[in-house]
Protein backbone atom coordinates (compact mmCIF):
# COMPACT_ATOMS: atom_id res chain seq x y z
CA UNK A 1 0.00 0.00 0.00
CA UNK A 2 1.38 3.42 -0.92
CA UNK A 3 0.76 6.14 1.68
CA UNK A 4 -1.79 6.27 4.47
CA UNK A 5 -5.40 5.29 4.55
CA UNK A 6 -7.64 7.54 2.46
CA UNK A 7 -9.11 9.16 5.59
CA UNK A 8 -5.63 9.88 6.83
CA UNK A 9 -4.58 11.42 3.55
CA UNK A 10 -7.30 14.00 3.76
CA UNK A 11 -6.50 14.96 7.34
CA UNK A 12 -3.79 17.40 6.36
CA UNK A 13 -6.15 19.34 4.14
CA UNK A 14 -7.95 20.95 7.10
CA UNK A 15 -6.82 24.54 7.49
CA UNK A 16 -7.95 28.02 8.28
CA UNK A 17 -8.95 30.42 5.57
CA UNK A 18 -6.02 31.70 3.60
CA UNK A 19 -4.77 32.07 0.05
CA UNK A 20 -4.80 28.73 -1.72
CA UNK A 21 -4.21 29.78 -5.32
CA UNK A 22 -1.03 28.15 -6.52
CA UNK A 23 1.77 30.54 -7.37
CA UNK A 24 3.49 29.89 -10.70
CA UNK A 25 6.44 27.51 -10.28
CA UNK A 26 9.82 29.15 -9.95
CA UNK A 27 12.24 28.56 -12.77
CA UNK A 28 15.97 27.87 -12.87
CA UNK A 29 18.15 28.36 -9.82
CA UNK A 30 15.32 29.96 -7.83
CA UNK A 31 13.76 26.51 -7.41
CA UNK A 32 16.78 25.54 -5.31
CA UNK A 33 16.17 28.24 -2.71
CA UNK A 34 13.85 28.18 0.29
CA UNK A 35 10.25 27.51 -0.66
CA UNK A 36 8.31 30.50 0.70
CA UNK A 37 4.83 29.54 -0.54
CA UNK A 38 3.45 29.05 2.99
CA UNK A 39 4.12 32.71 3.77
CA UNK A 40 1.27 33.61 1.40
CA UNK A 41 -1.05 32.45 4.19
CA UNK A 42 -1.49 35.33 6.65
CA UNK A 43 -2.11 32.91 9.54
CA UNK A 44 1.11 30.99 8.95
CA UNK A 45 2.96 34.26 8.41
CA UNK A 46 1.97 35.41 11.91
CA UNK A 47 2.94 32.05 13.44
CA UNK A 48 6.29 32.05 11.65
CA UNK A 49 7.05 35.67 12.57
CA UNK A 50 6.43 34.92 16.26
CA UNK A 51 8.93 32.05 15.99
CA UNK A 52 11.42 34.31 14.22
CA UNK A 53 11.22 37.00 16.92
CA UNK A 54 11.89 34.54 19.76
CA UNK A 55 14.44 32.29 18.03
CA UNK A 56 17.43 34.37 19.10
CA UNK A 57 15.93 35.73 22.34
CA UNK A 58 15.24 32.26 23.74
CA UNK A 59 18.86 31.33 23.15
CA UNK A 60 19.97 34.29 25.27
CA UNK A 61 18.14 32.78 28.25
CA UNK A 62 19.44 29.30 27.31
CA UNK A 63 22.97 30.67 27.72
CA UNK A 64 22.24 32.94 30.70
CA UNK A 65 20.73 30.29 32.99
CA UNK A 66 23.68 27.83 32.98
CA UNK A 67 26.09 30.79 33.14
CA UNK A 68 24.37 32.14 36.25
CA UNK A 69 24.19 28.69 37.85
CA UNK A 70 27.92 28.21 37.26
CA UNK A 71 28.72 31.70 38.56
CA UNK A 72 26.83 30.96 41.78
CA UNK A 73 28.10 27.42 42.38
CA UNK A 74 31.38 27.13 40.47
CA UNK A 75 30.24 23.59 39.60
CA UNK A 76 29.42 22.06 36.22
CA UNK A 77 27.52 19.33 38.07
CA UNK A 78 24.96 21.92 39.19
CA UNK A 79 24.64 23.06 35.58
CA UNK A 80 23.73 19.48 34.73
CA UNK A 81 21.22 19.29 37.59
CA UNK A 82 19.55 22.46 36.34
CA UNK A 83 19.22 20.92 32.88
CA UNK A 84 17.47 17.93 34.44
CA UNK A 85 15.18 20.30 36.36
CA UNK A 86 14.06 21.66 33.00
CA UNK A 87 13.79 18.31 31.21
CA UNK A 88 11.35 16.64 33.63
CA UNK A 89 8.56 19.26 33.38
CA UNK A 90 9.19 19.57 29.64
CA UNK A 91 8.45 15.86 29.15
CA UNK A 92 5.41 15.82 31.44
CA UNK A 93 3.81 18.97 30.11
CA UNK A 94 4.57 18.19 26.45
CA UNK A 95 2.59 14.95 26.73
CA UNK A 96 -0.26 16.57 28.64
CA UNK A 97 -0.07 19.78 26.62
CA UNK A 98 -0.61 17.86 23.39
CA UNK A 99 -3.91 16.59 24.79
CA UNK A 100 -4.84 20.11 25.89
CA UNK A 101 -4.05 21.40 22.38
CA UNK A 102 -6.54 18.86 20.99
CA UNK A 103 -9.27 19.98 23.37
CA UNK A 104 -9.38 23.79 23.05
CA UNK A 105 -8.70 26.71 20.72
CA UNK A 106 -4.98 26.48 19.91
CA UNK A 107 -4.66 30.23 19.41
CA UNK A 108 -5.82 30.85 22.99
CA UNK A 109 -3.47 28.20 24.30
CA UNK A 110 -0.54 29.76 22.42
CA UNK A 111 -1.39 33.15 23.92
CA UNK A 112 -1.49 31.74 27.47
CA UNK A 113 1.73 29.74 27.17
CA UNK A 114 3.64 32.50 25.36
CA UNK A 115 2.61 34.87 28.14
CA UNK A 116 3.80 32.30 30.70
CA UNK A 117 7.20 31.97 29.04
CA UNK A 118 7.52 35.79 28.89
CA UNK A 119 6.60 36.05 32.59
CA UNK A 120 9.29 33.56 33.61
CA UNK A 121 11.89 35.47 31.57
CA UNK A 122 10.79 38.64 33.37
CA UNK A 123 11.23 36.91 36.75
CA UNK A 124 14.66 35.68 35.62
CA UNK A 125 15.57 39.32 34.98
CA UNK A 126 14.20 40.51 38.34
CA UNK A 127 16.14 37.95 40.38
CA UNK A 128 19.36 38.57 38.44
CA UNK A 129 19.03 42.35 38.68
CA UNK A 130 18.38 42.04 42.42
CA UNK A 131 21.62 40.07 42.84
CA UNK A 132 19.90 36.88 44.02
CA UNK A 133 22.22 33.89 44.30
CA UNK A 134 19.65 31.15 44.79
CA UNK A 135 20.10 28.06 42.64
CA UNK A 136 16.78 26.55 43.85
CA UNK A 137 15.00 29.71 42.65
CA UNK A 138 16.68 29.44 39.26
CA UNK A 139 15.67 25.78 38.98
CA UNK A 140 12.05 26.56 39.91
CA UNK A 141 11.88 29.32 37.29
CA UNK A 142 13.50 27.06 34.70
CA UNK A 143 11.02 24.28 35.48
CA UNK A 144 8.10 26.70 35.11
CA UNK A 145 9.45 28.02 31.83
CA UNK A 146 9.98 24.54 30.40
CA UNK A 147 6.50 23.49 31.51
CA UNK A 148 5.03 26.39 29.52
CA UNK A 149 7.26 25.52 26.57
CA UNK A 150 6.19 21.88 26.83
CA UNK A 151 2.59 22.94 26.19
CA UNK A 152 3.47 25.66 23.66
CA UNK A 153 5.65 23.56 21.34
CA UNK A 154 3.11 20.84 20.39
CA UNK A 155 0.35 23.46 20.14
CA UNK A 156 2.42 25.55 17.74
CA UNK A 157 3.36 22.56 15.57
CA UNK A 158 -0.18 21.16 15.53
CA UNK A 159 -1.47 24.54 14.30
CA UNK A 160 0.62 24.51 11.11
CA UNK A 161 -1.60 22.00 9.28
CA UNK A 162 -4.60 24.29 9.88
CA UNK A 163 -2.85 27.28 8.31
CA UNK A 164 -1.32 25.95 5.07
CA UNK A 165 -2.39 23.42 2.41
CA UNK A 166 -1.16 19.87 2.92
CA UNK A 167 1.11 20.14 -0.14
CA UNK A 168 3.03 22.98 1.56
CA UNK A 169 3.68 21.27 4.90
CA UNK A 170 7.31 20.36 4.08
CA UNK A 171 8.00 23.96 3.04
CA UNK A 172 6.31 25.31 6.18
CA UNK A 173 8.36 23.01 8.42
CA UNK A 174 11.55 24.05 6.61
CA UNK A 175 10.77 27.73 7.22
CA UNK A 176 10.19 27.17 10.95
CA UNK A 177 13.18 24.86 11.39
CA UNK A 178 15.48 27.30 9.59
CA UNK A 179 14.74 30.26 11.85
CA UNK A 180 14.99 28.02 14.93
CA UNK A 181 18.40 26.72 13.82
CA UNK A 182 19.54 30.25 12.97
CA UNK A 183 18.73 31.25 16.55
CA UNK A 184 20.77 28.30 17.82
CA UNK A 185 23.77 29.52 15.82
CA UNK A 186 23.66 33.27 16.43
CA UNK A 187 21.90 33.39 19.82
CA UNK A 188 24.82 31.95 21.82
CA UNK A 189 27.29 34.08 19.85
CA UNK A 190 25.26 37.19 20.62
CA UNK A 191 24.99 36.20 24.28
CA UNK A 192 28.74 35.76 24.51
CA UNK A 193 29.27 39.18 23.00
CA UNK A 194 26.64 40.95 25.14
CA UNK A 195 27.47 39.56 28.60
CA UNK A 196 30.70 41.59 28.93
CA UNK A 197 28.98 44.70 27.57
CA UNK A 198 25.58 44.84 29.30
CA UNK A 199 25.68 42.07 31.91
CA UNK A 200 23.72 38.89 32.54
CA UNK A 201 20.39 40.36 33.79
CA UNK A 202 19.81 42.28 30.58
CA UNK A 203 19.93 39.07 28.52
CA UNK A 204 16.82 37.91 30.37
CA UNK A 205 15.16 41.28 29.79
CA UNK A 206 15.83 41.17 26.04
CA UNK A 207 14.26 37.72 25.87
CA UNK A 208 11.20 38.90 27.82
CA UNK A 209 10.72 41.89 25.49
CA UNK A 210 11.08 39.67 22.42
CA UNK A 211 8.45 37.29 23.80
CA UNK A 212 6.08 40.22 24.38
CA UNK A 213 6.56 41.24 20.76
CA UNK A 214 5.83 37.66 19.69
CA UNK A 215 2.55 37.80 21.60
CA UNK A 216 1.34 40.46 19.17
CA UNK A 217 1.93 38.09 16.23
CA UNK A 218 0.16 35.23 18.03
CA UNK A 219 -2.77 37.53 18.82
CA UNK A 220 -3.25 38.09 15.08
CA UNK A 221 -3.67 34.36 14.37
CA UNK A 222 -7.15 33.23 13.32
CA UNK A 223 -9.18 31.21 15.85
CA UNK A 224 -8.12 27.55 15.85
CA UNK A 225 -10.90 25.71 17.74
CA UNK A 226 -11.10 21.89 17.64
CA UNK A 227 -12.63 20.60 14.43
CA UNK A 228 -15.79 18.53 14.74
CA UNK A 229 -14.84 14.86 14.46
CA UNK A 230 -17.05 12.26 12.86
CA UNK A 231 -19.78 11.15 15.28
CA UNK A 232 -19.38 14.18 17.54
CA UNK A 233 -21.79 17.04 17.91
CA UNK A 234 -20.60 20.59 17.28
CA UNK A 235 -20.66 21.35 21.01
CA UNK A 236 -19.25 18.05 22.26
CA UNK A 237 -16.72 18.77 25.03
CA UNK A 238 -13.21 17.36 24.83
CA UNK A 239 -11.13 16.30 27.79
CA UNK A 240 -7.38 16.41 28.36
CA UNK A 241 -6.66 13.82 31.04
CA UNK A 242 -4.57 10.68 31.34
CA UNK A 243 -7.08 8.72 29.26
CA UNK A 244 -6.62 11.14 26.37
CA UNK A 245 -2.82 11.01 26.68
CA UNK A 246 -2.97 7.19 26.63
CA UNK A 247 -5.26 7.37 23.59
CA UNK A 248 -2.49 9.27 21.81
CA UNK A 249 -0.02 6.44 22.36
CA UNK A 250 -2.60 3.89 21.17
CA UNK A 251 -3.09 6.01 18.07
CA UNK A 252 0.65 5.89 17.34
CA UNK A 253 0.72 2.11 17.80
CA UNK A 254 -2.21 1.73 15.39
CA UNK A 255 -0.56 3.84 12.66
CA UNK A 256 2.70 2.24 11.64
CA UNK A 257 3.87 5.24 9.60
CA UNK A 258 3.68 7.46 12.67
CA UNK A 259 5.43 4.89 14.85
CA UNK A 260 8.25 4.50 12.32
CA UNK A 261 8.71 8.26 12.02
CA UNK A 262 9.32 8.42 15.78
CA UNK A 263 11.63 5.40 15.69
CA UNK A 264 13.64 6.98 12.85
CA UNK A 265 14.34 10.03 15.00
CA UNK A 266 15.23 7.90 18.01
CA UNK A 267 17.69 5.88 15.89
CA UNK A 268 19.30 9.05 14.52
CA UNK A 269 19.56 10.99 17.76
CA UNK A 270 20.23 8.32 20.39
CA UNK A 271 22.78 6.36 18.33
CA UNK A 272 24.25 9.19 16.29
CA UNK A 273 24.23 12.56 18.12
CA UNK A 274 27.93 13.07 19.04
CA UNK A 275 27.80 16.42 20.89
CA UNK A 276 28.83 14.95 24.28
CA UNK A 277 32.15 14.01 22.68
CA UNK A 278 32.94 17.46 21.28
CA UNK A 279 34.92 18.62 24.36
CA UNK A 280 37.03 15.45 24.29
CA UNK A 281 37.60 15.76 20.54
CA UNK A 282 38.56 19.42 20.89
CA UNK A 283 41.06 18.59 23.66
CA UNK A 284 42.62 15.50 22.09
CA UNK A 285 42.09 15.00 18.37
CA UNK A 286 42.04 18.68 17.35
CA UNK A 287 43.87 20.35 20.22
CA UNK A 288 46.56 21.71 17.88
CA UNK A 289 44.01 24.21 16.54
CA UNK A 290 43.32 25.55 20.03
CA UNK A 291 40.82 23.80 22.25
CA UNK A 292 38.34 26.69 22.44
CA UNK A 293 38.42 27.34 18.69
CA UNK A 294 37.92 23.67 17.85
CA UNK A 295 35.09 23.30 20.38
CA UNK A 296 33.21 26.30 18.98
CA UNK A 297 33.48 25.00 15.42
CA UNK A 298 32.30 21.52 16.38
CA UNK A 299 29.24 22.84 18.22
CA UNK A 300 28.36 25.28 15.43
CA UNK A 301 28.76 22.81 12.54
CA UNK A 302 25.46 20.89 12.79
CA UNK A 303 23.25 24.00 13.29
CA UNK A 304 25.01 25.70 10.37
CA UNK A 305 24.22 22.67 8.22
CA UNK A 306 20.58 22.84 9.32
CA UNK A 307 20.42 26.49 8.27
CA UNK A 308 22.05 25.73 4.92
CA UNK A 309 19.57 22.91 4.31
CA UNK A 310 16.71 25.27 5.09
CA UNK A 311 17.98 27.96 2.73
CA UNK A 312 18.14 25.36 -0.06
CA UNK A 313 14.91 23.60 0.90
CA UNK A 314 13.40 24.30 -2.52
CA UNK A 315 15.45 21.34 -3.73
CA UNK A 316 13.34 18.87 -1.75
CA UNK A 317 10.21 20.52 -0.32
CA UNK A 318 7.98 19.40 -3.23
CA UNK A 319 8.95 15.70 -3.04
CA UNK A 320 5.97 13.43 -2.32
CA UNK A 321 7.88 10.34 -1.19
CA UNK A 322 8.07 11.60 2.39
CA UNK A 323 8.86 8.18 3.85
CA UNK A 324 11.83 7.54 1.58
CA UNK A 325 13.13 11.04 2.28
CA UNK A 326 13.12 10.34 6.03
CA UNK A 327 14.91 7.01 5.55
CA UNK A 328 17.49 8.53 3.20
CA UNK A 329 18.05 11.53 5.47
CA UNK A 330 18.64 9.39 8.58
CA UNK A 331 21.07 7.13 6.70
CA UNK A 332 22.86 10.21 5.32
CA UNK A 333 23.03 11.63 8.86
CA UNK A 334 24.66 8.45 10.14
CA UNK A 335 27.13 8.30 7.27
CA UNK A 336 28.12 11.95 7.75
CA UNK A 337 28.58 11.48 11.51
CA UNK A 338 30.76 8.42 10.85
CA UNK A 339 32.74 10.48 8.34
CA UNK A 340 33.37 13.15 10.96
CA UNK A 341 34.71 10.51 13.35
CA UNK A 342 37.07 9.17 10.70
CA UNK A 343 38.40 12.64 9.86
CA UNK A 344 41.90 13.41 11.01
CA UNK A 345 41.45 17.08 10.11
CA UNK A 346 39.28 19.50 12.09
CA UNK A 347 37.96 21.09 8.90
CA UNK A 348 36.93 17.76 7.40
CA UNK A 349 35.19 16.85 10.67
CA UNK A 350 33.32 20.17 10.63
CA UNK A 351 32.38 19.69 6.97
CA UNK A 352 30.95 16.23 7.65
CA UNK A 353 29.03 17.53 10.69
CA UNK A 354 27.60 20.32 8.53
CA UNK A 355 26.45 17.69 6.02
CA UNK A 356 24.87 15.84 8.94
CA UNK A 357 23.03 19.07 9.76
CA UNK A 358 21.65 19.26 6.22
CA UNK A 359 20.43 15.67 6.54
CA UNK A 360 18.90 16.50 9.92
CA UNK A 361 16.96 19.38 8.35
CA UNK A 362 15.55 17.07 5.64
CA UNK A 363 14.58 14.50 8.25
CA UNK A 364 12.88 17.14 10.45
CA UNK A 365 10.93 18.56 7.51
CA UNK A 366 9.46 15.27 6.34
CA UNK A 367 8.92 13.72 9.77
CA UNK A 368 6.98 16.84 10.69
CA UNK A 369 4.97 16.68 7.47
CA UNK A 370 4.10 13.02 8.09
CA UNK A 371 2.88 13.77 11.61
CA UNK A 372 0.83 16.76 10.48
CA UNK A 373 -0.78 15.01 7.51
CA UNK A 374 -1.31 11.44 8.73
CA UNK A 375 -2.77 12.39 12.11
CA UNK A 376 -6.29 13.77 12.19
CA UNK A 377 -6.74 17.23 13.69
CA UNK A 378 -8.16 15.85 16.93
CA UNK A 379 -4.91 13.91 17.44
CA UNK A 380 -2.29 16.33 16.12
CA UNK A 381 -1.59 17.98 19.45
CA UNK A 382 -0.86 14.67 21.14
CA UNK A 383 1.33 13.52 18.25
CA UNK A 384 3.32 16.74 18.46
CA UNK A 385 3.60 16.31 22.23
CA UNK A 386 5.26 12.93 21.75
CA UNK A 387 7.40 14.48 19.01
CA UNK A 388 8.57 17.18 21.44
CA UNK A 389 9.52 14.55 24.04
CA UNK A 390 11.45 12.51 21.47
CA UNK A 391 13.29 15.55 20.14
CA UNK A 392 14.17 16.77 23.65
CA UNK A 393 14.96 13.39 25.19
CA UNK A 394 16.84 11.68 22.36
CA UNK A 395 19.95 13.93 22.41
CA UNK A 396 20.12 13.73 26.20
CA UNK A 397 20.16 9.92 26.08
CA UNK A 398 22.80 10.22 23.36
CA UNK A 399 24.93 12.37 25.68
CA UNK A 400 24.91 9.57 28.26
CA UNK A 401 25.56 6.81 25.70
CA UNK A 402 28.29 8.60 23.76
CA UNK A 403 29.95 10.02 26.84
CA UNK A 404 30.27 6.53 28.30
CA UNK A 405 31.46 5.01 25.01
CA UNK A 406 33.95 7.83 24.46
CA UNK A 407 35.57 7.30 27.85
CA UNK A 408 36.05 3.59 27.09
CA UNK A 409 36.75 3.48 23.34
CA UNK A 410 38.02 6.97 22.62
CA UNK A 411 36.09 9.88 21.15
CA UNK A 412 36.73 9.30 17.42
CA UNK A 413 35.93 5.60 17.68
CA UNK A 414 32.70 6.32 19.53
CA UNK A 415 31.61 8.94 16.96
CA UNK A 416 32.40 6.65 14.02
CA UNK A 417 30.71 3.65 15.61
CA UNK A 418 27.60 5.64 16.47
CA UNK A 419 27.23 6.88 12.90
CA UNK A 420 27.67 3.38 11.48
CA UNK A 421 25.09 2.02 13.93
CA UNK A 422 22.60 4.62 12.65
CA UNK A 423 23.12 3.48 9.05
CA UNK A 424 22.70 -0.21 9.92
CA UNK A 425 19.74 0.29 12.26
CA UNK A 426 17.81 2.58 9.90
CA UNK A 427 18.39 0.31 6.90
CA UNK A 428 17.24 -2.72 8.92
CA UNK A 429 14.15 -0.85 10.15
CA UNK A 430 13.22 0.22 6.63
CA UNK A 431 13.59 -3.32 5.29
CA UNK A 432 11.75 -4.99 8.16
CA UNK A 433 8.81 -2.55 8.24
CA UNK A 434 8.02 -1.25 4.73
CA UNK A 435 5.20 1.14 5.68
CA UNK A 436 7.51 4.14 5.94
CA UNK A 437 9.38 3.61 2.67
CA UNK A 438 6.03 3.15 0.86
CA UNK A 439 4.44 6.27 2.27
CA UNK A 440 3.57 9.05 -0.18
CA UNK A 441 2.02 12.41 0.61
CA UNK A 442 -1.51 12.94 -0.60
Amino acid sequence: MHGAEPAEKSAGAEKAAGPEQEAPPRAGWRRLLMDTRPLRSSGFRHLWSSTTVTAVGSQLTAVAVPKQVYDVTGSSAWVGYSSLAGLVPLVIFALWGGAVADSMDRRKLLLVTNAGIAATSLFFWIQAAAGARSVPLLMVLLAAQQACFGINAPTRSASVARLVPASELPAANALISTVSATGMVFGPLLAGALIPLIGLPELYLIDALALCAALVAVWRLPPLPPLVAAGQGAGAPRRAGLREVAAGFRYIAAHQVLLLSFLADIVAMVLGMPRALFPQLAATAYGSWGEGFALGLLFAAIPLGVVAGGLLSGTFSRVRRHGLMVIGAVIAWGAAVAGSGLSGSLWWAVAFLALAGVADMVSMVFRGAILQSVATDEMRGRMQGVFTVVVAGGPRLADLLHGTAGSVLGARTAVTGGGMLVVVAMAALALAMPALRRYRAA
